[in-house]
């Protein structure tokens, strides 16, 4: 049994046997290894000061990604390399060019926030050498100042990506073959266990150890990518034991597609899953793009935003509307259901003893269907849904509606069909009048809460609202109909 990790950390290799499994990487660097370049600031991986490059291997690859170090357990850490804002400059002083962008464009005013977005535009930087204004914003969204604004960073971004020079210091490129090298050596060889008196952090080394180790362990905690189960531990002060970590398996990171679906493993990152949705379910990857920061979508993954059953999860609405299907697997076998039915009642999911989430199998819209998410939140980006609602409709060609699946969040205590109000639209003429008709149908199906996100009646009225724009986005001209997509997006 082996019963300790590896990793790298910046140009070092790490091994460690004593750790908690809710000890974080923050903690880490800046207490064992006095890298106080990585801040912390909310500790919920909400403002970007405690960015850091996590690279690992996907399909043989090194890729690296911008993580929030705060909410990243160190048991997820085995076979990566972690860069710190220590590593970027070279050993005589000399600042990496996204440093010495961030002082010519004075991009820095307290300083406290400055790692965390040089960080994120380090990754940027590594991944897209002529990044639009876009991309460059995107980059940024999980990366909060209070003092120098955000015009002078972009500005360093821009600069730094337009006059690249040919041949940069830079210890990422430069030492990329070695780093896989590295990581390869290091790589995973059965289930790795470490104690820290009674508390237990498991990492598996394949689905199937997975599936034996929770049928002796069937009350562990599964984490993934910790953007929920990091803040249970750094907000709600809770101790987690043991933690099974699943990051590692590559057998949860694929992304098969046919003509009619996508599935997605549950290990599978919002950044990962992106490029397939976005070609194939625009809405849907509009709503991804809306989900946390960059750094969460690194770490976050679908499977968990759909396991931990959260009420108001942003995913859930749109894979119900578009009639996805879950895998959940045990050491007996896989099983198959309908992802609206895996949510039975606040905090109640049909999930059996050992079972966990493998797989999301999502059925592609049809050629003339409509479909549409809709996120309403105080603030467009790093923000948690009010409600979210997920329409999908099909027309008959008397224009009379002949499919629809309305999902909603945050109206219930589950992510939740609007039957009644589908059955009252069922082969009803798609028109203002029908809209106007039977929108207060949603009364029979929602008795939402009132919480200091949002009241009752703003959530009703609200979700009435967006039946009737998703009604005005659909029957208008082709032209019309762009043009609101354009403006979602």
């Amino acid at each position: 049994m082996n019963d300790a990790i590896s990793f790298i950390l910046n140009s070092q290799t790490v091994s460690l046997d004593d750790f908690g499994p809710t000890d974080t990487l923050l903690d880490y660097l800046r207490l064992n290894r006095k890298l106080t370049g990585t801040k912390e600031g909310c500790a919920e991986g909400d403002c970007g000061a405690c960015t850091v490059l996590v690279g690992r291997l996907i399909d043989g690859s090194l890729r690296y990604e911008s993580v929030n170090a705060c909410i990243r357990f160190i048991g997820s850490l085995h076979g990566t390399h972690v860069a710190t804002v220590e590593h970027l400059a070279s050993k005589d002083g000399t600042l990496h060019p996204v440093q010495q962008a961030m002082v010519d464009y004075h991009g820095s005013q307290c300083g406290f926030c400055t790692p965390g977005f040089i960080m994120s535009l380090y990754g940027l930087w590594l991944s897209d050498e002529k990044p639009s204004r876009a991309a460059i914003e995107k980059a940024l969204q999980g990366n909060l100042c209070r003092c120098t604004g955000y015009e002078p960073i972009v500005r360093a971004a821009e600069h730094v990506s337009s006059a690249r020079p040919s041949a940069l210091f830079d210890p990422l490129q430069r030492d990329r073959s070695e780093i896989v090298s590295r990581l390869w050596a290091i790589a995973q060889n059965g289930t790795i266990t470490v104690a820290k008196g009674n508390e237990r952090s498991i990492i598996p080394g394949s689905v199937t150890e997975l599936a034996e180790i929770l049928k002796q362990e069937p009350k562990a905690t599964i984490v993934a990518g910790s953007t929920d189960v990091g803040l249970w531990v750094t907000k709600q002060m809770r101790a987690l034991n043991p933690v099974v970590f699943i990051n590692n398996l590559a057998e949860l990171q694929t992304i098969a597609v046919d003509e009619n679906t996508i599935t997605i493993g549950a290990g599978v990152t919002y950044s990962q899953a992106f490029e397939t949705i976005a070609a194939r379910i625009p809405a849907f990857a509009r709503l991804i793009d809306r989900i946390g920061g960059q750094q969460v979508r690194n770490m976050g993954t679908i499977g968990g935003n759909i396991a931990n059953g959260s009420p108001i999860g942003d995913t859930p609405p749109a894979l119900i509307a578009l009639g996805a299907t879950l895998t959940l697997r045990a050491a007996n076998g896989p099983r198959t259901i309908s992802l609206e039915k895996y949510f039975i009642d606040y905090g109640k999911q049909d999930r059996l003893s050992g079972e966990f989430v493998e797989k999301v199998t999502i059925p592609l819209p049809k050629q003339g269907s409509h479909y549409a998410v809709y996120k309403i939140s105080k603030r467009r980006d790093e923000d948690i849904s009010a409600l979210c609602a997920a329409f999908h409709l099909t027309l008959g060609e008397d224009n009379t509606v002949s499919d629809l699946r309305l999902a909603f969040g945050g109206m219930a205590g589950t992510p939740k069909r609007a039957a009644n109000l589908e059955a009252a639209l069922s082969g009803k003429p798609w028109t203002q009048a029908t809209i106007d008709e039977v929108r207060d149908t949603l009364d029979e199906d929602f008795t939402p809460l009132t919480d200091w996100r949002a009241t009752s009646t703003y959530r009703q009225l609200t979700a009435k609202n967006l039946l009737t724009r998703f009604f005005l986005e659909t029957s208008g001209t082709p032209q019309e109909i762009k043009r609101f997509e354009l403006q979602e997006a």
